[in-house]
């Protein structure tokens, strides 16, 4: 589970990083544009190391956090776009089913990038490890039930939070009716 949750937190702050940024530069001008922080240097992998990686990252259906990466933030482009140019929406909108064609595909490379990072974080032969481990029939539940328990750990984690919540409010009440001040 906490292999998947690396990938899941991984791609989410990718996706994230790269919805913000689509933001910040459909609403500046390019010349104006700050560099992109570089990213953090990985060690050179072997092939064997990126191979089985790549073999865990498919095992895991990885690619489906990405899928859908370039038509959102061309999407989501445009729609910043929109805000101020209201008047070329028409334009916008075929413009949007042009780049997105043009850039098909390009979500691979956060793939690449996904099997680079854990062939940064595990040996050649941990991988390898990974793949028996997940070839094997307890690595095949997890790989079955994983998604479900993450979801439902995190419908778990949202309903406590709720209740937690009402816990606070009413030790805030609390003190502050002790102060002589009712909120």
């Amino acid at each position: 589970m906490k292999y998947r949750s690396h990938v899941v937190a991984a791609a989410g702050v990718v996706i994230g990083l790269a919805s913000a940024g689509a933001s910040v530069h459909a609403q500046q001008p390019a010349p104006k544009q700050a560099a992109p922080a570089p990213a953090p240097a990985l060690k050179q992998a072997s092939p064997a190391a990126l191979a089985a990686a790549k073999e865990i990252l498919a095992m895991k259906n990885a690619s489906a956090m990405y899928q859908a990466a370039v038509p959102n933030i061309v999407d989501q482009t445009k729609n910043a776009l929109l805000q101020s140019n209201l008047n070329y929406q028409r334009d916008l909108n075929e413009v949007a089913v042009i780049v997105a064609k043009n850039l098909a595909g390009k979500e691979q490379e956060i793939g690449e990038g996904m099997a680079k990072i854990y062939a940064n974080e595990f040996t050649e032969q941990e991988l390898k490890d990974l793949v028996t481990f997940y070839k094997s029939p307890l690595g095949q539940k997890l790989l079955a039930t994983e998604p479900r328990a993450i979801q439902f750990s995190m419908s778990y984690m949202n309903q406590w939070g709720q209740v937690f919540a009402q816990t606070v409010n009413e030790q805030f009440r609390v003190e502050m009716k002790k102060r002589g001040k009712e909120i």
